[in-house]
């Protein structure tokens, strides 16, 4: 067992069994549904069909990050023990979170002088960050220290590739990513827009792809062109889908028939309380390791 503390968000995306068998601790972000405020504590408060049937049913969803004090806490947590800290964040491209760890971090710092406590920027979201985090314990597990684990995160980060589709645009209209105009005639034409994260950790729109069979073939194709070693790609790869499971088993599927020497099977998880507020149902991410994201 390591001597020092492999920490995240919760933001990662993956099950709470997950994350305590591989010895990853978190903290959680904190959403409203209909103005009730809940931890995104992996569906453990609410589970995540009871969080999608509410959102779909009109209940409105608010999000928000940790703040520095919130940090700080958890930080000197650890530190209290006598134990270090890498703690690897959700994307600063979407959300302030890096900024609040930063800072909350230099005064954890300050007050335990001995410890050492690092900060990473994944440029990464849901389980394409659990993904990161899940090789980061197998590296911690390999005997690799915290310093030479935060550079290799620091320099292996935009290796992670992240791709989505949605097959309901009712979110993006809401949350002003599409007009209402382009999102209604989107839908009478069964558009999916696909998307990926760039190397500063934004989400863009790459294609909009008319019907869902054509996406799901789509997205794979995406994996084939950039995953490391093409087709002979052996690495893990991970899934999460909101509320559309049968959508993402079709996913799994077309990657474990074309990328035969898979880590294993292709895991799916759900995507959480916080990146789903934004999402809504009906999306599916695929993730791998592959060529630097340069754009």
């Amino acid at each position: 067992m390591s001597g020092y503390i492999l920490s995240c968000c919760s933001t990662a995306d993956l099950s709470k069994e997950h994350f305590e068998k591989r010895n990853i601790n978190y903290i959680c972000f904190h959403y409203k549904l209909n103005g009730v405020d809940y931890p995104d504590d992996l569906g453990q408060t609410v589970p995540f069909e009871e969080f999608y049937k509410r959102m779909d049913s009109g209940e409105d969803t608010q999000t928000s990050q940790i703040n520095v004090t919130e940090y700080l806490e958890y930080f000197e947590k650890f530190l209290s023990e006598g134990k270090d800290v890498l703690h690897i964040t959700l994307s600063s491209g979407i959300s302030g979170s890096y900024n609040s760890a930063a800072n909350a971090a230099k005064i954890a710092k300050e007050r335990y002088p001995e410890r050492k406590v690092f900060v990473v920027d994944s440029l990464g979201a849901s389980s394409g960050y659990g993904l990161f985090m899940d090789k980061l314990a197998d590296l911690r597990d390999g005997g690799m220290e915290i310093e030479e684990l935060k550079n290799w995160a620091e320099e292996n980060k935009l290796n992670l590739h992240h791709w989505f589709f949605s097959s309901d645009l009712k979110f993006f209209i809401k949350g002003g990513r599409v007009s209402k105009t382009a999102g209604t005639v989107g839908t009478i034409l069964g558009i999916c827009p696909l998307l990926n994260m760039d190397n500063e950790g934004h989400l863009i729109a790459r294609s909009k792809i008319r019907s869902k069979k054509k996406v799901i073939q789509e997205i794979v194709k995406r994996m084939e062109e950039n995953a490391e070693g093409g087709l002979s790609y052996s690495g893990k790869c991970y899934i999460c889908q909101s509320a559309c499971v049968d959508d993402a088993k079709e996913v799994a599927k077309l990657v474990e028939e074309r990328f035969p020497n898979l880590d294993g099977k292709v895991l799916i998880n759900y995507i959480g309380t916080t990146i789903g507020s934004h999402t809504g149902p009906g999306t599916v991410a695929l993730f791998f390791w592959g060529k630097k994201r340069e754009d």
